[in-house]
């Protein structure tokens, strides 16, 4: 599957999250054999990739800004590989659900792309990657997740709740970056006026 390249595209307009006129959100997901859903999120919006890069990277301090993350530490890094340590948690249907992951992370910094895979955790599969791009226009988000499931999780019943997730994933890095653009843009100008 190439980035958004299905039928199942939803774009979600930016009138509905308060944002820019530039940022859009396109979501596709794939039913694999298995109980696997492989789900790609893409963000387009007006921000210097490189704030985008800093917050994906400040592993410690993700479980601050993304929703339903409660923990995420960084466990050792080996050059551009690292160890991370997440767990998330929420509410589904009255019940509160919690999964814990041990990611081995590649940071590919020429292609500003974050591949992740699980090492152990909660689930069957865990594995995907953050991609920033852009076209010239616009910065990209792309988000690439393939996920199945531990033994009687029902995959079918949490799909919506994964696509809502994983938008609200994006817009809370979307956001962190344009916190920290805005705060360092600030800070320049108090420096500038000192």
């Amino acid at each position: 599957m190439g980035p958004l390249a299905g039928a199942a595209i939803s774009p979600l307009a930016a009138a509905d999250t308060g944002t820019c006129e530039l940022d859009t959100i396109q979501q596709e997901m794939e039913r694999l054999p298995g109980g696997c859903r492989r789900l790609a999120v893409q963000l387009r919006l007006g921000l210097d990739p490189q704030w985008l890069w800093a917050v994906l990277t400040d592993y410690d301090a993700l479980s601050r800004f993304i929703p339903n993350l409660e923990c995420s530490r960084l466990l050792w890094r080996r050059g551009n590989v690292v160890g991370l340590e997440q767990e998330g948690a929420q509410v589904f249907m009255g019940l509160r659900f919690r999964a814990r992951v041990q990611l081995e992370l590649t940071e590919h910094l020429e292609q500003r792309r974050l591949s992740f895979t699980m090492l152990k955790g909660d689930f069957r599969r865990f594995e995907g990657a953050w991609q920033i791009g852009g076209d010239g226009s616009a910065t990209t988000l792309l988000y690439e997740l393939t996920v199945q499931g531990c033994v009687g999780m029902p995959i079918g019943l949490i799909e919506q709740r994964l696509r809502d997730d994983l938008a609200s994933n994006l817009r809370a890095v979307q956001r962190e970056a344009q916190r920290r653009a805005a705060a360092a843009l600030r800070e320049r100008f108090i420096q500038i006026a000192a």
